[in-house]
């Protein structure tokens, strides 16, 4: 039987691309999305993946969420954390929903879906987690102290939670991407994506394919002796 993999943030962007990736490797994909049922709609049509809408910051609705896709799919094996959003502006300016809607939205939604799903995996033997962190929680970057905290905090968790679970099976990694050609990202004004770019030795923008493809690694079987790690996929900008 197909294990079943949860991908949050997983019907556009990067998450769309792991989401993808990982049912064409025979996983029974659930894509998590936080409120666009038009463009979540598009995405089941176009790939046949399940979606269910819920706040990943809010543990109760990720409680009725991991319920729902337990019921329908079959308990989660693979959880990738992947949700996440931007707002961005200067400490100076930044009010206090700016900061905790980050935080809330990018770091303690790994708490709750771990939370949710780390019995399963401990009664098995087995289980991936796999945390989305970034180049900006390793290096930090102007204007992201609320991002920049939450991702880092995503790099700090996953090695204590590789700990925990190191001795029932379950392995906890994180990826850092660099800058990936997405929405967000081609959304920067061009003459600001111009100088980015000119910082990437690999000279481009990384691919939301070659995210996935690290998830993919990290979620086989073939895995099992990695955990606790973080592999950064960022052209080389960052080589920490």
């Amino acid at each position: 039987m197909a294990r079943v993999a949860l991908v949050t943030g997983g019907s556009r962007g990067i998450g769309e691309a792991i989401s993808i990736a990982l049912k064409d490797r025979g996983y029974t994909v659930a894509a998590n999305y936080a409120g666009n049922e038009k463009k979540a709609e598009e995405f089941t049509k176009k790939t046949g993946i399940a979606t269910y809408k819920f706040d990943v910051g809010d543990f109760s609705a990720c409680e009725e969420g991991i319920k729902k896709i337990t019921a329908e799919l079959g308990p989660v094996e693979v959880l990738v954390n992947n949700a996440g959003i931007t707002r961005d502006t200067t400490i100076n300016r930044m009010d206090v929903g700016q900061w905790e809607d980050v935080i809330r939205t990018n770091l303690t939604s790994c708490f709750n879906l771990s939370r949710l799903v780390i019995e399963h995996m401990r009664e098995v033997g087995f289980g991936r987690i796999i945390n989305i962190g970034s180049i900006n929680g390793q290096a930090g970057q102007y204007g992201q102290v609320n991002y920049a905290a939450a991702k880092s905090g995503i790099h700090g968790f996953t090695k204590a939670l590789a700990q925990e679970g190191a001795g029932k099976g379950i392995t906890v990694n994180a990826i850092a991407p660099g800058y990936i050609d997405t929405e967000m990202v081609r959304a920067v004004p061009e003459n600001v994506l111009e100088k980015i770019i000119a910082k990437i030795p690999v000279k481009r923008l990384g691919k939301p394919e070659e995210i996935a493809e690290g998830v993919c690694f990290l979620a086989s079987d073939n895995s099992g002796f990695i955990t606790g790690s973080t592999l950064s996929i960022n052209g080389g900008q960052h080589m920490y």
